[in-house]
């Protein structure tokens, strides 16, 4: 690039507040031709996000990213589908703005109520995941809000053929290429630029691992909607349909292990533990999952002893940790600690 970081990253946000005025006012139907428009052009360039992404697939691999997070970065043909089917699904939602509630008469006679209006520019920050730049543009370009994506460098190039395609919809529509702004620059100076102008940015919403986040709630001038650690527990209770609770379980577990989504502890309930672990161990293993327990679970089924970190990490892998409680107070104040 030859401006800097900071001059680029100040364009693209005087760029944006321009683009929230016009966005703000957007009738519903230019809204949803646009989703759509993005939608059809995704479709139209399978191919292309397909050599975009392995290319940073190869880099990927190249530079050592575990199998998690490789993950996270392919555009598989059946997530390209996903994405093409959550514009239509935005689409199809009621339009927020506008929308009045909560309506009640003051002593004075006047009628006061609440009204949803958009927020203004949302910069969102977020890691590997190309398809997270979807799911963002077109929520916020359905609620009338202009925003800038900043997606991983390990997704860059994903990235940018996903721009593409949304400016493409936006142009069809008649709406400003700054309602939708990917960050072109992979300088991590572009990310401290932008939670750094709330003349231009009115909130951030942070998404990836824990670092990114409290990197971005230390840091941040613009006020931040955020999250950190999520755990994600399933418990198995003393009156439960052993046969659906090993289904969903596993699905759980095995379905994508990259995803925050994934169950990293299962809490099993005593009375059923012994009935139902050992055929659920065996499920697991044979797909490969490394399996962490209690005392009590081991001595059920064959585990490595659980330590304390178990039960507060995040693995984002094919590894589970199984811990035998008493009773359903006794999961909840686990998954509470």
């Amino acid at each position: 690039m030859t401006e800097s970081v900071l001059d680029y990253m100040t364009r693209i946000g005087q760029a944006a507040r321009l683009a929230a005025r016009v966005i703000a006012r957007a009738s519903t139907g230019q809204k949803n031709q646009a989703l759509l428009a993005i939608a059809t052009a995704l479709d139209t360039a399978r191919d292309a996000l397909g050599q975009a992404n392995q290319l940073d697939m190869a880099a990927g691999q190249a530079n050592g990213l575990d199998a998690a997070l490789l993950d996270r970065l392919a555009l598989t043909p059946a997530r390209i589908d996903g994405m093409i089917e959550g514009l239509r699904q935005v689409a199809s939602l009621s339009d927020p703005v506008g929308a009045i509630r909560d309506m009640s008469f003051r002593p004075s006679g006047i009628q006061v109520g609440k009204m949803r209006v958009p927020l203004g520019v949302i910069g969102i920050i977020y890691e590997s995941r190309p398809n997270v730049t979807i799911d963002a543009a077109s929520l916020c370009l359905k609620s009338g809000n202009a925003t800038i994506l900043r997606g991983g460098s390990e997704a860059i190039h994903s990235n940018r053929a996903i721009a593409a395609c949304i400016q493409q919809g936006l142009a069809e529509a008649g709406l400003p290429p700054a309602v939708v702004q990917v960050v072109e620059t992979t300088d991590r100076a572009a990310v401290g630029a932008l939670i750094s102008m709330p003349e231009f940015v009115d909130v951030i919403v942070p998404r990836g691992g824990k670092g990114l986040i409290e990197r971005i709630s230390r840091d941040a001038r613009v006020p931040v909607i955020k999250h950190l650690d999520g755990i994600c527990h399933v418990y198995v209770a003393e009156h439960a349909d052993l046969t659906k609770a090993q289904d969903i379980a596993f699905n759980a577990k095995t379905y994508r292990y990259g995803i925050c989504g994934a169950m990293e502890t299962l809490l099993v309930d005593q009375s059923v533990a012994a009935a139902f672990l050992p055929a659920m161990a065996e499920r697991l293993r044979a797909k490969g999952v490394e399996l962490r327990g209690c005392e009590r679970t081991c001595a059920i089924i064959e585990a490595t002893v659980a330590t304390e970190e178990d039960w507060s990490t995040e693995y984002l892998a094919a590894i589970l940790s199984i811990k035998v409680l008493d009773d359903l107070d006794a999961a909840i104040e686990h998954i509470n600690h």
